[in-house]
């Protein structure tokens, strides 16, 4: 019994060698540099990605928007000295169909946006540092459909 429990383990450790060595990238390589070092070269720009909305919940008339910024931690804090915290810290803008106004989002969590009516939309996440000046943006365009209970 000793001896095939050996062997399954040898086996299965076999099997994982192949794909850890596909996934070579290590936690600095997704993540970026530890929140807690301060960077002593300069950073790359800020980047956000955002992704189109999840198709599910937008055909029951819910947006959900996922996003993930680069270069840039998303916190709540704010104003001009926290410019000069390392790594960059700041957090997003949403306009939704161009109006005037805009909210600010510091929770780094998934847009959660209802009550849009059926039909084109488009939304825009404005990456902005802690001052809320904008760094980078993104606009998605979509439609809500008619069949969307609201």
């Amino acid at each position: 019994m000793e001896r095939n429990a050996r062997s399954v383990f040898s086996i299965v450790l076999v099997l994982m060698l192949p794909a850890a060595a596909v996934s070579a990238r290590t936690a600095a390589d997704v993540l970026g540099a530890p929140g807690v070092v301060p960077l002593t070269a300069p950073q790359p720009p800020a980047r956000i990605i955002v992704d189109p909305p999840l198709p599910g919940p937008l055909a029951e008339g819910m947006v959900f928007i996922q996003y993930r910024a680069e270069n840039l931690r998303i916190v709540p804090v704010f104003g001009p000295k926290a410019l000069d915290v390392s790594p960059r810290i700041g957090h997003i803008h949403v306009v939704v169909d161009g109006a005037p106004w805009h909210w600010a989002d510091a929770s780094g969590d998934p847009l959660i946006i209802v009550g849009l009516p059926p039909g084109p939309h488009q939304v825009e996440v404005i990456l902005a540092n802690a001052n809320h000046q904008p760094l980078d943006r993104a606009t998605l365009a979509f439609t809500v459909p008619q069949t969307a209970t609201h």
